[in-house]
């Protein structure tokens, strides 16, 4: 496949937010146009993932005739394609809940254009080559999701969004900080020249501190522990199908980062880096779990479920084999499809309330009305806790398996531990809004969101819980190919 179709993935739902804001007077037209248009660039990410995966080889566009690395590469291999994959099925899937959903935002006219713009920030950030265009996508990313959050019908959105706006403009310093200390250290910001120098030479004095400022920007981009403050407040201000983007895809650009940093840029520091990912992804399960168990709010719940699930992926990427990297592979991918679903379906009970939320105040009971999102519900909650025959079991199954290959017994108990909380809580969940005695006082709408998009996610659960061997296969190549930097490095800038 021709390298120059790399750019399509980005340059089909950045001219459709073009168009789309054209189409702002034709409210139904501009949704509709919005929907086919991310979904023609997911049938095309699709292809090229199945492309490079069939071949075993990277497709690198090297922007404006320039090589690396004095131009911008853009790098589709293995790793950044699959992210690529999960991140616009999902926010596919955002757009076709948007289409049914009662908030008042999904009506205004800049709201499907912005949601494009999300989409191109997150492609655009997994697919370049080069770590200065990594963080300008990351903040056309920041922008889109602060200004869909700011908007929204929930009264703490705007308070949420300047929390939001603020955190990343912190990570935004640590992640340019970082930029500057490699390109003085080293005279370039291609990821895989800057690869290959450090590899030559790992003594320069301001590499360490490039190590930790990428660290800590990676950690507040993916809500991890001790950085993740921000994230129940803002995620659960958030409008649904702008909730369910960020909180299951957008906080994976910070998993892609360590991924990268730990199999590609700083191989020797990776030891290090790695023992930091397992003391805090341990640490972020437990408290995400124990928050999630306490808290009031079925969305509030779910946020901290977000940061509890990516701790396991942490602890996956700080082991460190071959099997715990395909096993975070996997772990992203299926977190990424339930924690979408599940917040469509809080979303959906928060829609049938006489007051729109999802606090059990409000929510508790409401569910018995809505016996088929009740299963759904359930469903999801099987997934997220691991249990067959969900992709969440297989997620989970691959990663204790890659624990006992490592060794690592002590991490394995507590997560063994962990994934009992998240039963808890989301069993918790399930009997308040489902099983327990409706609220007094909230009455029950006749219509509320349509419960489409997460059907679709959670058939997926379901299916890639019975038919697991693909994706697995997938993940093992991907971690094969990472095993390897050298592979990313010449494919870019040659030999």
């Amino acid at each position: 496949m021709n390298a120059n179709l790399l750019i399509l993935p980005v340059l089909i739902p950045l001219s459709g937010a073009a168009v789309a804001l054209l189409l702002r007077r034709a409210r139904r037209v501009q949704a509709d146009w919005t929907l086919g248009t991310m979904l023609t660039s997911l049938v095309v990410s699709v292809l090229l993932l199945w492309d490079v995966w069939q071949n075993g080889r990277a497709l690198v566009l090297q922007s404006g005739g320039w090589p690396a690395p004095f131009g911008i590469s853009l790098v589709g291999d293995l790793l950044a394609l699959v992210m690529v994959v999960m991140s616009q099925l999902v926010i596919s899937m955002g757009i076709l809940y948007a289409l049914g959903c009662k908030d008042s935002v999904a009506q205004y006219p800049f709201f499907y254009p912005l949601f494009l713009t999300l989409g191109v920030g997150l492609t655009g950030a997994f697919l370049t080559g080069d770590i200065f265009n990594l963080f300008v996508f990351a903040e056309l990313l920041v922008i889109s999701g602060t200004v869909l959050t700011a908007v929204s019908d929930d009264k703490y959105g705007t308070e949420a969004a300047y929390k939001y706006f603020y955190i990343s403009l912190l990570a935004a310093t640590f992640l340019l900080l970082a930029v500057g200390s490699l390109y003085v250290s080293y005279g370039t910001l291609n990821m895989a020249d800057l690869a290959a120098r450090i590899r030559v030479d790992a003594s320069q004095p301001l590499l360490p501190y490039a190590v930790g400022f990428l660290m800590a920007a990676f950690m507040i981009k993916g809500a991890a522990f001790p950085f993740h403050f921000w994230q129940p407040d803002f995620h659960t201000a958030a409008p649904t199908p702008v909730h369910a983007v960020l909180s299951s895809v957008v906080v994976k650009l910070g998993i892609y980062g360590f991924l990268r940093m730990t199999t590609l840029l700083f191989i020797e520091q990776t030891p290090a880096i790695q023992a930091i990912l397992i003391v805090a992804g341990i640490a972020g399960i437990f408290y995400g779990g124990l928050g999630a168990t306490g808290t009031y709010d079925a969305k509030r719940m779910l946020a901290y479920s977000t940061m509890g699930q990516l701790g396991f992926i942490l602890v996956g990427i700080g082991w460190g084999t071959p099997l715990s990297i395909a096993a975070a592979i996997v772990f992203a991918f299926n977190h990424s499809l339930i924690k979408a679903a599940m917040l469509m379906l809080a979303g959906t009970v928060a829609s049938r309330a006489s007051v729109k939320s999802a606090a059990y105040s409000v929510v508790t009971g409401l569910g018995r009305k809505l016996p088929f999102v009740g299963v759904l519900f359930f469903i999801g909650s099987l997934g997220l806790a691991g249990i067959p025959p969900t992709n969440g079991f297989i997620s989970k199954m691959l990663l204790f398996r890659s624990g006992i290959e490592a060794e690592s017994y002590l991490p394995l108990a507590l997560m063994g531990v962990g994934s009992a909380i998240t039963l808890v809580y989301t069993m918790r969940a399930f009997r308040k809004i489902w099983w327990e005695e409706p609220v007094p006082g909230i009455k029950f709408k006749p219509a509320g969101d349509v419960v489409l998009a997460p059907t679709l996610l959670l058939l997926l659960v379901l299916a890639l819980g019975i038919w697991a061997e693909p994706l697995v296969q997938l993940a093992l190549d991907t971690s094969t190919w990472l095993a390897d930097y050298g592979l990313y490095v010449t494919a870019v800038v040659g030999n």
